[in-house]
Order: structure tokens, then C-alpha cells, then sequence
């Protein structure tokens, strides 16, 4: 509890944290838990809408709470991983885990009415703080009308946190509408390098604490430098424990965590698999299903009826997911987070994207990056192979498969740029030594575990200064 020693419970002190006040700090404000030490607990609102955002926001959750020198009271949105750090949703997080933008449109009425029953769940609640998880279209509605609510109220006005900064560097004049949110968030968590500059340079106070895919190491308990950073799974237990014959090759599915996206990457990924049996008979499907039951429902049914038998992998779980990993040969994944365990284990993979036909189309014209896969992105290299709208065929995703494993088997200089490239990818996702040391006092040296992104973004706000 390095922060409770550094906290001055009785003076109302922080002997800790100066350098990161003094990046924020003025005459006339206070800090977040000076308003907490005066209620004798901090409230937080806290919500997330899907499920890399509900692990996020777990783990956020279960820092605060190891570092908060009051008790620590929680409300909002969000799934089963949040609910085992206290929380008691508002209503299920499936029920606004929608992706897309026509996509949107059938669902318009419902999260209108969500946001609602969230909006007036959070002004009974009276929060010190409240932290949105990424899912920036529902999360900057809530926040631009909370702070409305609050301001025609003249109620003491909590701080707004959003953590996962949007993806301003992926559009075109996205980064000229970051200034349009310094009006309701207070400070924005960022996730990736050079957000944070970004995020300063347009008026909004902004923390890199590096990215949340990293804190997979330290829950497996795995004693290695960040720079080093690499997992390793079980696959001899894997393949013990589901019956695998040792030369059975094993191709790892994740078709995503969203139900609309897991409709139509299963099916893509089904038929991908009936091409790959052609060349290997004895191929093993393994299916990553997220923590949402909506999903978890369809994939079941889905798979009943496939003509190849599957294994199931529940969400959760990050032994067994790893240990699939460290099993598979390689793996066909849906963008998103999950290209960034892949590259933790070293699994060779393929990223597929399908969409509506015309959400692809407005992709097309305002995105202003080549790739679409992050490792691909920070390294602005074709690292990963990726299969995109039109494109993404099962024969395409097959024959990529295949020649991307051949490839990585035969060729060694290949398979050295990837565990090269794999390495930097994790270098350039941990928060820097400035940023690190803006949280810690010269003589309060950190080791690893303790500045993990969650740890950091606890910090963060815990020492955040508000205006009177």
C-alpha cells in the first residue's frame, strides 16, 4: 500500500504525487481526495460498454481501492469483471455494447433510453468522480449532458474522467474535435504514445499510462522487464486437457466481443476453416467466446451445428487463453485489442474486418491511416497480414493463413523480424520514465508490478486537481 504511507490521513496531506500536482496545479483548487477525506469515501460513477472495457475498468477499479487511503464506493455500467470489484450495474453492459455507425441506426431508440436511466442513475448517485471507459459515443453523450445537469443544478460538480483517449489520429480532422471536449472532460487517460502531447496541445489535460493489455503479465504473475515483456502459455497442459493429438495443428478464432461483429466474423471464420482442412485434415479449431452472454449464447449455438468440432475457450480466463496461444500455430482474430495479445504471445496471426457496406465506405473516405490492426499502426509497417472490407473473403483469409505460416516455418529472418517487431510494439505501449516519475517521489522507487497502466491512471486521478 506504497500510497497509503504517502498519504497523510490525518493532516490531509499528500506528501506523494507533487510532480504530477504541480503539472496541474493552481491557487484555487483542490484534489480529488480532498473531497473524499471530507464525505470519508470516495464515490465513483464509473462505466463501460464492452468488454475490453469492462477489464479495463476492473482493474482500474481494484487499484483505486488498494490506493485510496478512504473506503471507495462505486455505481455505474458495466460487465462481470467490474461486477467482481463491487460494482452493481445499472443495467446489463450487453445492452449497449453496439459497434459501428449505420450499425447504430435499429439501436438509436434503446441507447437513447440507456443513457437516460445511466444519466439519472449517476446524479442519485453523487459522485466525486466519474471515469468513462472507452465507447466514446455513449460515454462523451453522458458526460456533456451530466456536466448540463450539474451546471443547471449548481451542484458540486464531479470530475470527469474518460480513459482510452478517441482515435483522433485515425481520422480525418479528428484532431481538431479533441477541443471540443475540453468543455466536459476533465482528463483523459491515454492509452497509446503521443496521445498525451496531442491531447495537451488542443486544452485538454491528458496521462499516458501505457497500454491496459500489459497488466496480462503481471495477473500471470510473470517475473520479466517491460521491454521483455512476452507470455508464454501452457500448450502441453492445453492439449492434455482437451484430448489434442500432438501433431494436430491448432488455429486460434477470435471472432470479437461485440455480438454483431462475432455474427459476421464466425461465419467468415467457419468457412475459412473448411478451406484450411484441405491442407490440414486434422486442423483444431479453438474459439476465444468474450464475457458477454449474448455472445457467449450465439457462438454456443453457432458451433452446435458446425461440421468441424470446436473448442470453446470462456472469456476470463487468462491461463487458458494463453495456454491456447502458446498451442496454437497461428491465430485469425477480428481487429482490435486482441492483435496486442498476440503479439504478448508471439502468435503469429491474420486480422479480418467486415462491416455494413457503407460503414466501410465512410471508413474508407475519412480514415486517414493504412492499417487497421495497432501493431501495424504504431510500427506503420505490415507486420501483421490483414484482410479488409471487400477483401476479406474465407479464400483470401485462408490463403493468407497459409502463407503467412509456410512463411514464418521456412523462414528464420522472418519469424526474427516478427519477435523484433513484437518487442518494440510492447516497448512502445509502456508509459515512459517521465510519466512514471510524475507519480512517484525520488525516493519512492517503483518496481514492477506497481506501475502498471491501471495503478498509473489511479494515480492519476486520486491526485487530480479541480478548480473551486
Amino acid at each position: 500500500m506504497w500510497f497509503r504511507k504517502i498519504w497523510n490521513v490525518d493532516g490531509g496531506n499528500i506528501v506523494g504525487c507533487s510532480r504530477l500536482m504541480r503539472r496541474y496545479t493552481s491557487a484555487s483548487s483542490r484534489r480529488v481526495l480532498d473531497m473524499a477525506a471530507r464525505d470519508g469515501e470516495l464515490r465513483v460513477f464509473i462505466v463501460s460498454g464492452e468488454v475490453s472495457g469492462d477489464t479495463i475498468g476492473s482493474r482500474l477499479m481494484a487499484s483505486l481501492k488498494k490506493l485510496s487511503p478512504v473506503p471507495v464506493r462505486f455505481s455505474g455500467v458495466g460487465g462481470t469483471m467490474m461486477s467482481n470489484q463491487g460494482l452493481k450495474s445499472v443495467f446489463p453492459m450487453e445492452d449497449i455494447a453496439v459497434m459501428g455507425l449505420l450499425e447504430l441506426l435499429p439501436h438509436l431508440n434503446k441507447l437513447r433510453l440507456k443513457l437516460q436511466e445511466t444519466l439519472e442513475a449517476a446524479l442519485l448517485f453523487q459522485p466525486h468522480v466519474v471515469v468513462t471507459v472507452d465507447s466514446k459515443g455513449f460515454s462523451f453523450r453522458l458526460l456533456k449532458q451530466l456536466r448540463a445537469r450539474y451546471n443547471q443544478k449548481s451542484f458540486e460538480i464531479p470530475v470527469h474522467f474518460h480513459y482510452v483517449a478517441p482515435s483522433f489520429w485515425a481520422w480525418k480532422g479528428g484532431e481538431a474535435r479533441l477541443r471540443g471536449l475540453a468543455g466536459f472532460v476533465d482528463h483523459i487517460l491515454c492509452i497509446l504514445p503521443n496521445e498525451e502531447e496531442v491531447c495537451r496541445s488542443n486544452g485538454l489535460v491528458a496521462t499516458f499510462v501505457g497500454h491496459p493489455i500489459l497488466e496480462d503479465v503481471w495477473e500471470l504473475n510473470l517475473d520479466t522487464l517491460p521491454h521483455e515483456w512476452k507470455i508464454e502459455g501452457n500448450s502441453e497442459n492445453f492439449r492434455r486437457n482437451h484430448a489434442i493429438p500432438a501433431g494436430a495443428p491448432i488455429i486460434s478464432l477470435l471472432p470479437g466481443s461485440r455480438l454483431q461483429e462475432v455474427t459476421r466474423m464466425l461465419s467468415l471464420f467457419a468457412n475459412t476453416i473448411e478451406l484450411l482442412k484441405v491442407s490440414f485434415p486434422e486442423l483444431v479449431p479453438v474459439i476465444h467466446v468474450a464475457t458477454n452472454q449474448h455472445v457467449k449464447d450465439y457462438v454456443t449455438r453457432f458451433t452446435n451445428k458446425w461440421p468441424v468440432p470446436a473448442i470453446l475457450i470462456p472469456g476470463g480466463s487468462l491461463h487458458q487463453k494463453y495456454d491456447a496461444f502458446s498451442a496454437s500455430s497461428v491465430a485469425l482474430c477480428a481487429s482490435g485489442t486482441v492483435a496486442l495479445e498476440l503479439q504478448l504471445a508471439r502468435l503469429p496471426c491474420v486480422v479480418a474486418y467486415r462491416a455494413h457496406f457503407l460503414t466501410e465506405w465512410i471508413i474508407r473516405y475519412k480514415a486517414k491511416i493504412s492499417y487497421i490492426s495497432l501493431p501495424n499502426i504504431l510500427l506503420d509497417s505490415a507486420i501483421i497480414p490483414e484482410a479488409l472490407f471487400q477483401a476479406c473473403t474465407p479464400a483470401k483469409l485462408a490463403s493468407l493463413t497459409l502463407i503467412h505460416h509456410r512463411k514464418l516455418i521456412h523462414d528464420d529472418g522472418l519469424r526474427e523480424k516478427q519477435i523484433v517487431a513484437a518487442e518494440k510494439v510492447t516497448r512502445l505501449l509502456c508509459a515512459s520514465p517521465g510519466n512514471l516519475d510524475n507519480l512517484e517521489e525520488p525516493h519512492q522507487r517503483w518496481r514492477f508490478p506497481h506501475y502498471t497502466p491501471s495503478m498509473i491512471a489511479a494515480s492519476a486521478i486520486l491526485c487530480h486537481l479541480k478548480p473551486y
